[in-house]
């Protein structure tokens, strides 16, 4: 394995979770944010996942990938329609599922995912504009970098070991939301052998970026419309750019 990809491994497998982890303690700390607190939030994640999938997107061409390699191509067209579709639906529906569930529960305004929650979602009209383009940035930057360069590395370097390639980049993804604890660490692992082995059978990131974008969506736009309700001093709950309910369902992904 090149001495570049190995750096870049390290960086996604080690100091990304680490930073994670930190920033969340950083945020439990604070009494509450303002507006400018979650709109700087939101460009310094944009900046970061553009800045990580620039670089990986580099070294990948410097050394011969071609892009259908990295998932970044249409290689079956109606599979990868079909399923994108089916995706999409499904996660949408999870992700309503969850909302819902939490919202008929007795939560906790202390507890990890109503503080982080309250603090992360949008609250106004720009705040949402703002969101919608964090969200495309998270689903298009990290379905490149997990399920597009980490599976195609695993899967290189075994000479063709798909299962592993699919493994492999979940559990880089699983640690990239270790910051949710145990519960997230686990969805977000079974969420990742989800969409490798969709990006492994249509050859595409297509199905994989939209359900990833469809599921921080929902969540990201719904969680403060039915669960502000459930909190006396309007603490909302579950995220899924941030930590994602869906109860850690389906990201952040």
């Amino acid at each position: 394995m090149h001495w570049d990809f190995i750096v870049i491994l390290v960086v996604l497998g080690g100091l990304v979770p680490w930073l994670g982890r930190r920033r969340i303690r950083q945020l439990l700390l604070l009494p509450g944010t303002t507006q400018m607190d979650r709109l700087t939030l939101y460009a310094s994640t944009i900046a970061f996942q553009w800045a990580a999938a620039g670089v990986i997107l580099w070294r990948a061409a410097a050394h011969g990938i071609p892009p259908d390699q990295l998932g970044l191509s249409v290689p079956r067209s109606a599979l990868t329609v079909s399923l994108s579709v089916l995706l999409s639906a499904l996660f949408f529906a999870n992700q309503v599922f969850s909302v819902n569930r939490l919202a008929s529960r007795s939560l906790d305004p202390k507890g990890l995912l109503p503080q982080l929650a309250s603090k992360v979602f949008p609250q106004d009209n720009l705040e949402r504009l703002a969101f919608v383009a964090l969200v495309s940035t998270v689903a298009l930057c990290e379905e490149v970098i997990y399920r597009g360069f980490i599976q195609f590395i695993f899967q290189d370097v075994t000479r063709g070991a798909v299962l592993l390639g699919i493994l492999c980049s979940a559990i880089f993804f699983a640690l990239a939301h270790s910051y949710q604890g145990r519960r997230g660490l686990l969805s977000t692992f079974t969420v990742g052998l989800l969409f490798g082995a969709v990006r492994a059978w249509t050859g595409s990131l297509i199905p994989p970026i939209s359900a990833h974008f469809v599921a921080d969506l929902t969540v990201g736009f719904l969680a403060p419309v039915r669960l502000r309700k459930k909190s006396p001093e309007n603490c909302f709950v579950a995220s899924s750019v941030t930590p994602n309910d869906s109860a850690n369902s389906a990201e952040n992904p």
